[in-house]
């Protein structure tokens, strides 16, 4: 079943076309990679999926699970079961770890949250990340390091389980070991959510230990290329330059 259906969307920042007429499908259960080089709109199609209002969509539909969200906000898009994984994840002091992420379930699924269920698997996808414990009761990404921020938000994927993520540039700035403790909690969601995935990236290394149904090759705001994983080892060998000057 499709689960996410793009049409033909255009998408502008400051006036200045980002996203020409693209076009993306995403099935249950499928994992898609999107590489290009930078600038070429890979952040913002992240953005502009989960209704950031910096970006403006010109034209085009965006269909979740059967709902046209094109319109919707932020909060009602993570409701229905989006869910995006930051970049450069913000600090928000006042709000432990743990409360924010029992709060997110409380909002997405309009229950109250069990506790001890709660703690209990909190616990375990901690340990699955390598996270010292003493981070679920610190304020959200305050003093952590980029290592400790970027496995705070797929604890958040773990805990949240949302029908379909997108993982932007996960793996950026994160030494050999970080990179492969963030591709296991990947992972761990793969295996246990029939989910859809987006991983945003232009670097290859969370990809080694994962399975990929599609890659898809972003420049200049259109998708030129489209492929399976072996897309991305191409890649990997030869860059871009083809697509680029092609």
């Amino acid at each position: 079943m499709i689960l996410l259906d793009v049409q033909n969307i255009s998408v502008s920042v400051d006036e200045k076309t980002v996203l020409k007429n693209l076009n993306l499908k995403i099935g249950e259960g499928e994992t898609h990679v999107l590489m290009g080089p930078n600038g070429a709109g890979k952040s913002t199609l992240g953005n502009v999926l989960m209704g950031n209002p910096v970006y403006r969509l010109d034209g085009g539909k965006i269909i979740f699970d059967g709902q046209d969200l094109t319109n919707e906000s932020t909060d009602k898009r993570a409701k229905a079961g989006m869910f995006l994984s930051f970049q450069n994840p913000l600090e928000v002091p006042g709000i432990s770890l743990e409360s924010f992420i029992r709060s997110a379930i409380q909002q997405r699924t309009g229950e109250r949250v069990k506790l001890f269920q709660f703690q209990k698997e909190l616990q375990k996808n901690m340990q699955l990340l390598n996270m010292d414990e003493s981070y679920a009761k610190r304020d959200l990404n305050v003093g952590f390091s980029g290592g400790e921020r970027k496995k705070s938000e797929i604890l958040q994927l773990l805990m949240l389980k949302p029908k379909f993520a997108i993982l932007d540039e996960t793996d950026s700035g994160l030494d050999v070991d970080a990179v492969r403790t963030v591709s296991k909690g990947v992972e761990e969601y793969q295996k246990n959510q029939n989910g859809g995935l987006l991983i945003i990236t232009h670097s290859t290394r969370i990809l080694e230990s994962l399975h990929v149904d599609y890659t898809h090759v972003l420049v200049k705001g259109q998708i030129v290329k489209t492929g399976d994983g072996s897309l991305v080892e191409e890649i990997n060998e030869k860059g871009f330059d083809k697509y680029i000057n092609g």
